[in-house]
């Protein structure tokens, strides 16, 4: 396609939303013009359906659940007056909480005031708030850590960043159900460290939990400093804008009105039933077309600008565990899903571009431009040139450099990163989700994928506490895999059982390894 035809396209297509500062350009997306024309019918329903889902309809039928992110940011759109309650008296409390905290109203224990925030969760209690931290965090706010995995070592290294600041911290536990692993493990690995600094750790913590969960039984019994709900019809990887994201954010000083404010500007955009006026739709639709309907190329999510470094993760969870499904709402087998990755640019240009441009075409592009460069003064680095300007050539360049390979692209370009932009920002994707799935008949907002993970996970934990008992109840007897497989009675888990004892050796857990003649042949005793 010529340039000049290619301008043509891009003003065709181009899809601006002055309100909430975001625009959408689809021109570097290759499909017909009669694409979007055939889809109108499918797309249609889609809006039905997300009509229906904001309505209060169960929308999650596996877990007999509404599907209610979209009321967090318009309360009055909640099916029952009651829930509309519940949502704008959760907003007024984290509000008031965070201001107490930083009036030093709340104080530490020995009177002090809080210095620094340390969140505990995983996936989309720990993806969301440190997506907007990293994006609209103050710099004269508390300092923000995490616990989002449940590895001892980079806990460790949280702790040591903290240093003596520790009695200077608050805590935040989030977890719906409370029995998350990782989560429980970080409150541990928490407690633990305030413990041995002498510090009551209830007095520094607050949870955010689902009602009756064992999180909040904890927290009542403890008496810990507050309690903040979550609700059963947010799921976690769409709950940025709950009490799940809120909190850090209203503690880190962001504006969560006008966060929240963005959100609801871009929902009231996303519900237009013309596609060409709707950005959600638009961006569900070349998710479509660029896959085929069955995910065949990825998603690469490259944002010029560092404070959107989190977005591809962020977008990671939400669009792979939303899509990634192997059955269909009819229960058929459809093996969906689409994979994202991505990094930010430029950095891009010397790591994975190069493979974008030449080498297998099993992907397309979403750009992220902010147009606003920088706050204060620039700084030319040659005669008329800025850092900035050279970010917009990398953009423009490689944007260029791909089409020109016939490698696809969208673009979606922020004014500038604030809290409008932000809230528009994950509305927008979140809306994207919804339709998609409705055009792929998937179900959104179930994740069976990683509830049997969990529950692999427990099956391997057993059989671990079995192999040490064995070898405890031996003790001083060298013995195979094989004999101790037979010895749980789990003579066909071989493979797991020695990467569990390979484990255990080195991780001082009284375990004592003799290789043999190769690094499998070994024998154990404790």
């Amino acid at each position: 396609m010529k340039k000049l035809e290619l301008w043509q396209r891009y003003q065709k297509y181009l899809n601006v939303n002055e309100t909430v500062g975001l625009a959408l350009d689809i021109s570097h997306m290759q499909f017909s013009d009669n694409f979007l024309k055939d889809m109108e019918k499918p797309m249609q329903d889609a809006f039905e359906q997300m009509q229906a889902l904001e309505s209060g309809v169960i929308a999650n039928p596996d877990e007999n659940r509404m599907v209610g992110h979209y009321w967090l940011r318009n309360p009055a759109l909640a099916p029952s007056d009651e829930l509309c309650t519940e949502i704008e008296q959760t907003v007024a409390k984290i509000k008031q909480f965070s201001a107490d905290i930083h009036a030093g109203v709340i104080k530490t224990p020995d009177g002090g005031s809080f210095e620094n925030v340390l969140l505990v969760g995983i996936g989309g209690s720990a993806l969301g708030p440190q997506f907007v931290h990293q994006a609209l965090g103050k710099q004269d706010s508390l300092n923000f850590f995490t616990f989002d995995n449940t590895d001892p070592e980079g806990m460790d290294q949280v702790l040591a960043q903290i240093g003596q600041g520790l009695q200077k911290t608050l805590v935040l536990v989030i977890s719906k159900s409370g029995g998350t692993k990782e989560t429980r493990n970080g409150m541990l690995e928490a407690k633990t460290a305030y413990q041995r600094a002498g510090l009551d750790f209830a007095k520094y913590t607050v949870a955010v939990t689902g009602t009756g969960s064992a999180l909040e039984q904890t927290a009542q019994e403890e008496g810990w400093l507050e309690i903040f709900p979550m609700w059963d019809w947010v799921g976690g990887r769409t709950s940025e804008l709950s009490a799940v994201g809120l909190l850090p954010a209203a503690l880190l000083k962001i504006d969560i009105d006008t966060l929240l404010k963005g959100a609801a500007d871009m929902d009231v955009i996303t519900r237009k039933p013309q596609i060409e006026q709707n950005p959600a739709a638009l961006l569900a639709l070349m998710w479509y077309y660029a896959g085929d309907g069955q995910g065949k190329k990825d998603m690469v999510i490259i944002p010029y600008k560092d404070r959107l470094i989190f977005l591809s993760r962020y977008l990671q969870q939400l669009i792979m565990e939303s899509l990634g499904k192997e059955k269909d709402v009819s229960g058929n087998n459809v093996y969906q899903g689409i994979v994202v990755y991505g990094n930010k640019g430029s950095t891009d240009q010397h790591a994975y571009v190069q493979q974008l441009r030449e080498g297998l075409s099993d992907f397309f592009v979403t750009f992220v431009q902010v147009l606003r460069e920088r706050e204060g003064d620039l700084l030319e680095v040659e005669p008329g040139i800025t850092s900035g300007d050279y970010l917009q050539g990398f953009l423009l360049g490689t944007e260029q450099a791909l089409y020109e390979n016939e490698r696809e692209s969208l673009t979606i370009t922020l004014n500038e990163v604030n809290e409008t932009t932000i809230g528009a920002l994950i509305a927008l994707y979140e809306r994207a989700v919804g339709l998609y799935a409705s055009l792929i008949h998937i179900n959104a907002y179930h994740q069976p994928g990683v509830e049997a993970g969990k529950k692999a996970a427990g099956v391997i934990l057993g059989l671990q506490t079995k192999v040490l008992e064995y070898l405890q109840n031996h003790a001083g007897q060298a013995l195979t895999v094989e004999e101790i497989a037979e010895g749980v009675g789990q003579p066909e888990e071989l493979g797991i059982i020695f990467k569990i004892l390979d484990y255990l050796t080195h991780n001082d857990r009284g375990i004592q390894k003799k290789t043999g003649s190769n690094y499998c042949e070994a024998t154990y005793q404790a």
